[in-house]
């Protein structure tokens, strides 16, 4: 063996760490050639010799993360290595005179960002001198060359833990570019924040609790770059400023989203970041009242999208998440106390026009689908969300106002919203929150025109899928055949008993159509027992209670022509009836707990079924 290398078995350092120890002196010789490249002007040989240094700190930092992975104990000496690497970096570019400064500084620029930032992201004070090897680049070399240099670096997949603070130190050198740059600031800012916005959705996506703290400060790092694009809306002026202006607000909603969206173990924690973005997103000019209804997302999407349609709208997809951002404003302000008072007043005043306004508090509650729906956004946000949403539906009836509004164009969006309320009410893992979910569904719609009420209930039921879901629907539907049928008894009265006869009023055809949808599926063959035992029974007290109805009242009229009693005799009720009654004799004789349950289930079938039947064969004696 020569002499001149000891082995890893000679020394007290791991392997790992010993891999590492050759560095700093390759680094040195590789400084060394840059040097004499640089001092001969040939700027293919200095072009190469900086690709060796790249290399070199490249391989360094794989040996050191190797090391970091192994956790033998080494983390000071993996700290003090990088600390040398870094050292040697800046003090070369300390030392190198004017001429062969600039050189080694545009061929350096080019190829050290990324590696320099691996190495600063290693404890002790790596972090310090890699902060100013990225100054020395950002301050000495172009903004525009700068920024797509760090925006290159940017580009790369998330190494967990040290990736994250990697990240923040390209993100800090880049907020630093961002103030430099003198012209073209658009053109620059939608070059810049797509590689920004992939890095944190990237870390949210990937990051678990125990990375808490490294998000936090990359979410830091991030409010950086928002805080470099208010300075340059300070800086330009007329059309420029309104793009940056939209940019830096659709900017600062997809970083609350994607804090929301974090694993924090208290989410509640990253108020601090949040506040900083509400204060950039009142300085781009959006209001409450336009968050509450999206209108000033909408607007500022409309506004960058008028030049270049096919690059704008690739730039707009990096906002994906702005709505949700806008939404989750509001419901910020209920979950955090500093944040409800830096909002203040302006929100109180904004909450006050859309309850006064029967279109715009439509807009508001549509808009918190994008929260509700999502798996992304922890509990406690759903939780206020759901608070918001019946903070806006308010106390008070609505039906009087809303049987005024035509909701047709808005039906595919108050569907979504129910949809999402409906996923908090059954997945919720709290019993108060899920009747709480309960109560926003059941005022959401009654804000529904009666008209279309039954349209919304039905699309619900036939989109159900889960036989207790179907079941809490079709018992909403009951109350609204009861409120229909009593507004039919009371026109009866005032008409003196005049009632068009012949077809079934469109509150008791919408019903039955659900009934039979449970009893009949379209898929064939009866209905799944004892699976779907809830949605049947509801179904059957449905109709129980329609068939009832039409036996009461001031009415002289039928619901129910022979056609329709025959139908629901011979086709929906009496095949179920051999079936609840198999299945209940099958259990009975199986004595196991299981069955037991499935025949506590099935009695109640069993005996409204049985009603049901009744109350049909004695209004065909009658027909």
């Amino acid at each position: 063996m020569a002499t001149g290398v000891p082995s890893a078995a000679a020394t007290d350092a791991p392997p790992t760490l010993y891999a590492a120890a050759p560095y700093p002196e390759r680094l040195r010789e590789a400084l060394t050639a840059l040097s004499q490249a640089c001092d001969s002007g040939v700027s293919d040989a200095s072009e190469a010799a900086s690709f060796t240094v790249s290399d070199t700190l490249d391989a360094a930092a794989a040996a050191i993360a190797m090391s970091a992975e192994a956790d033998d104990g080494s983390d000071d000496a993996v700290a003090r290595i990088s600390e040398e690497l870094l050292r040697e970096v800046h003090e070369f570019l300390a030392r190198s005179s004017s001429n062969q400064q600039q050189m080694a500084m545009d061929a350096l620029s080019l190829v050290l960002p990324k590696p320099v930032a691996k190495l600063g992201a290693q404890s002790g004070g790596c972090w310090d001198i890699a902060t100013a090897v990225l100054k020395f680049f950002v301050t000495n070399c172009s903004p525009r060359d700068m920024l797509s240099i760090l925006c290159e670096a940017l580009d790369a997949p998330i190494e967990l833990p040290n990736g994250l603070s990697s990240f923040v130190l390209l993100l800090n050198a880049l907020a630093e570019v961002l103030t430099s740059i003198q012209r073209r600031h658009v053109e620059q800012v939608k070059v810049a924040l797509p590689a920004v916005l992939k890095v944190m959705r990237a870390t949210v996506s990937e990051c678990d609790e125990e990375h808490g703290k490294a998000a936090v400060d990359l979410f830091y790092a991030a409010y950086g770059i928002g805080n470099a694009i208010q300075e340059m809306c300070k800086s330009v002026v007329n059309r420029n400023k309104e793009d940056l202006c939209a940019i830096l607000g659709l900017y600062s909603l997809q970083n609350i989203a994607l804090v929301s969206r974090s694993r924090q173990h208290d989410i509640l924690s990253a108020c601090s970041i949040v506040l900083q973005h509400f204060r950039l997103i009142k300085f781009s000019g959006f209001s409450y009242l336009g968050l509450l209804t999206g209108s000033d997302v909408t607007s500022a999407m409309d506004k960058l999208s008028k030049d270049d349609v096919e690059d704008d709208a690739d730039f707009l997809e990096y906002f994906s998440f702005a709505m949700d951002g806008a939404a989750l404003t509001a419901v910020w302000t209920y979950m955090h106390d500093d944040v409800s008072k830096y909002a203040g007043e302006e929100l109180e005043l904004a909450l006050k026009v859309v309850r006064d306004n029967h279109m715009k508090k439509w807009e508001a509650i549509n808009m918190l689908k994008y929260v509700l729906s999502s798996i992304s956004y922890p509990w406690i946000i759903k939780s206020h969300g759901i608070n918001l949403l019946l903070s806006l539906v308010g106390e008070n009836n609505v039906e009087e106002i809303s049987n005024h509004a035509d909701l047709t164009s808005y039906a595919p969006r108050i569907f979504a919203t129910l949809k999402a309320i409906e996923s908090v009410m059954m997945a919720a893992p709290e019993a108060s929150m899920r009747k709480k979910a309960f109560a926003a569904l059941k005022k959401v719609i009654s804000m529904v025109p009666s008209s279309q009420r039954f349209d919304i209930l039905q699309a619900l039921v036939n989109n159900s899928m889960s036989p207790s879901l179907t079941a809490i629907l079709l018992d909403l539907v009951r109350g609204e055949v009861l409120r229909e049928s009593r507004q039919a008894d009371i026109d009866c009265v005032e008409s003196g008993g005049f009632q068009s006869h012949g077809e079934l009023p469109p509150w008791a055809s919408h019903a039955l159509e659900l009934v039979e949808l449970i009893l009949r599926p379209p898929e064939g063959g009866p209905p799944r027992l004892p699976e779907h035992t809830e949605q049947v029974i509801s179904a059957l007290n449905l109709l129980r209670f329609i068939l009832i109805i039409d036996s009461r009242g001031p009415r002289p009229g039928k619901l129910f022509q022979k056609e329709t009693l025959h139908k629901v005799h011979s086709e929906w009720l009496i095949p179920l009836r051999p079936i609840v009654a198999g299945i209940q004799s099958e259990n009975e004789r199986d004595d196991s707990e299981i069955a037991n349950q499935i025949v506590c289930l099935l009695n109640p079938v069993q005996l409204v079924l049985h009603r049901c039947i009744e109350l049909v064969e004695e209004k065909m004696k009658g027909c």
